[in-house]
């Protein structure tokens, strides 16, 4: 009878500290090749092969799947092989103790290709043929511990200069991690060194700095903001999540959704964008970066209206924050009394309120109204109201007066032409953005068209399919957005003057033609320098020399 000896069935274990190194490939493979070559020349069947692309540092040691696998009898495992110490575990004397004697309940033994772990065990009752626990030993271990405990001090000392190189460094004002969308990160040589810095991303940036403009324009509320930058196909920036334990594989994809109202003002609120880093290393303090801003400090502080305000004081910048209010506050605008906050009472100077009462008919009555104190001078209350159509009736003849004094028609016109000529370029730089992004698109929906050919699976297909529909839809999305982006630039520069000089002849055809009545209030309270009362705006009508407050671009014509 033939003698067959007994072949050992291992796991091997490989293990890379993060998930770069195992996606670039360079330490996973060198330790797989020297644990295949250390079990060929030792008889050694590798029956499964794990790979963890993680630190083994951490308190849930990523080893412990593999140690799990061997603790099952039916898989019948008797060694485990790692390359070194330092790549089973990190931990220190204590992980290393409690994951090996997990092992050795299981009678799996541990070994590493360098010899440190020892296989032999000694007894020190084995010349009286009896033997115990506490009497059997690896004469090994002293030497495992210390190992393991190196392990810990280099993973301390790595961790110690790379983190404080990297927290010096964001100090000193460069860039230190990952780049927020709008930004890609660049190494530059400077007097530190090779170091990173944050330049515009030739695509995304774009859009970082159109919200910043559309919000300082005032003329588009949050809503509307967020629908334009979706026209100029924006995404947000997609993330792939791995498997916990298996980081090189993929489980799912986030992100590439459309701008919402909070990613909106998580990017607004971003002080990166202004050139100035607040992360938590700086322990509360801001720094000015060594790189340029995407936009200036004034139009990141007028895009934030106060929430968020850079400070500079000289070479020292700060940044405050002021928190939002919790509580849901009353709407201040309601469109059936847009002039209840531009117009003041006549008796005490305070705004106007606005509601409809109703009679005992059923029939409501609405009107602007007032109702308070003068203060010490009169104790009594006093009462103001006035119908709706009466009060809208006085508000419509009195902007029907205003004219622009002639002397300010030039500077007006010139500052139109100047407006318009920067639109012109946002809409140029729109374009582009939208162009660039049709592109992408155009060879995303090639290449699915192409992979549907070569497929006979029905479930794959179909999901191709999808993402096929939804590309598309983007594509016509951004050819809507590319037409108005061509309708605003086709305008003349005559049109524009001769559209001016139209307005500012009629300057209440601006006022009176707009459809959004808030916004025609808020028309309304920029001819003023002061709250005018009711009272004076009802006089003026009568009279137009009288002192109601008007700016002084403004003046009323005789009626």
């Amino acid at each position: 009878m033939e003698y067959k000896p007994h072949i050992q069935n291992a796991v091997a274990a490989i293990r890379v500290s993060t998930t770069k190194q195992g996606t670039q490939g360079d330490s996973p493979e060198a330790q797989k090749e020297q644990i295949e070559r250390y079990a060929q020349t030792r008889g050694i069947k590798i029956k499964k092969l794990f790979l963890f692309l993680e630190s083994a540092s951490k308190e849930q040691q990523p080893m412990q799947e593999a140690i799990d696998y061997c603790k099952k009898p039916k898989h019948k495992i008797d060694l485990f092989i790692v390359k070194s110490i330092d790549r089973f575990t990190r931990g220190g004397s204590y992980s290393y103790s409690q994951l090996k004697m997990q092992l050795d309940n299981a009678n799996v033994h541990l070994t590493d290709i360098h010899g440190i772990i020892g296989a032999q065990k000694v007894n020190t009752l084995e010349h009286l043929g009896i033997s115990y626990k506490w009497s059997e030993y690896d004469p090994t271990k002293n030497s495992e511990i210390l190992e393991a405990e190196r392990a810990s001090d280099e993973k301390r000392d790595i961790m110690t200069r790379m983190i404080g190189a990297q927290i010096r460094y964001a100090r000193l004002g460069y860039w230190v991690r990952s780049a927020p969308l709008g930004y890609v990160n660049v190494r530059v040589e400077t007097i530190n060194g090779i170091r990173s810095v944050l330049e515009p991303h030739p695509k995304t940036s774009q859009w970082i700095i159109k919200m910043f403009e559309l919000r300082c324009r005032g003329t588009l509320d949050d809503h509307a903001i967020v629908q334009e930058i979706n026209k100029l196909g924006f995404r947000t920036p997609a993330n792939f999540m791995r498997n916990k334990q298996d980081r090189t594989r993929i489980v799912s994809k986030r992100g590439g959704a459309p701008l919402s109202l909070k990613t909106l003002h998580s990017y607004l609120r971003n002080p990166a964008y202004a050139g100035i880093n607040t992360e938590r290393w700086l322990m509360g303090e801001a720094v000015r970066c060594k790189f340029d801003g995407l936009v200036s400090i004034d139009v990141f502080n007028k895009a934030n209206r106060g929430r968020v305000t850079i400070i500079e004081n000289g070479d020292e910048v700060r940044v405050e924050e002021t928190k939002m209010m919790t509580r849901v506050v009353k709407a201040k605008f309601n469109p059936m009394y847009p002039y209840k906050k531009v117009v003041a009472c006549p008796y005490c100077g305070l705004t106007l309120s606005g509601s409809a009462s109703r009679g005992r008919g059923g029939s409501t009555y609405p009107a602007y109204h007032c109702c308070g104190r003068l203060g010490k001078q009169d104790p009594m209350h006093h009462y103001f109201r006035e119908r709706k159509e009466q009060f809208d009736a006085t508000i419509e003849g009195f902007i029907k007066l205003i004219r622009i004094k002639p002397e300010y028609e030039k500077a007006l016109i010139d500052t139109v032409i100047k407006l318009r000529d920067k639109r012109i370029a946002e809409s140029q730089r729109d374009q582009k953005v939208v162009s660039l992004k049709l592109g992408e698109l155009k060879m995303q929906a090639e290449m699915v068209a192409e992979k549907i050919k070569f497929l006979s699976s029905e479930v794959t297909v179909k999901y191709l399919e999808e993402d096929l529909m939804r590309i598309e839809t983007q594509m016509n999305n951004l050819g809507s957005a590319q037409t108005e982006c061509d309708a605003e630039v086709d305008h003349t520069r005559m049109t524009i003057i001769r559209a001016s000089k139209k307005l500012i002849e009629r300057p209440d055809m601006l006022i009176l033609h707009q459809a959004d009545p808030v916004q025609q209030a808020n028309f309304f309270g920029l001819l003023f320098d002061r709250i005018p009362k009711y009272s004076d705006l009802v006089a003026a009508l009568d009279d137009q020399t009288i002192d109601i407050g008007l700016n002084e671009l403004f003046t009323l014509r005789k009626s």
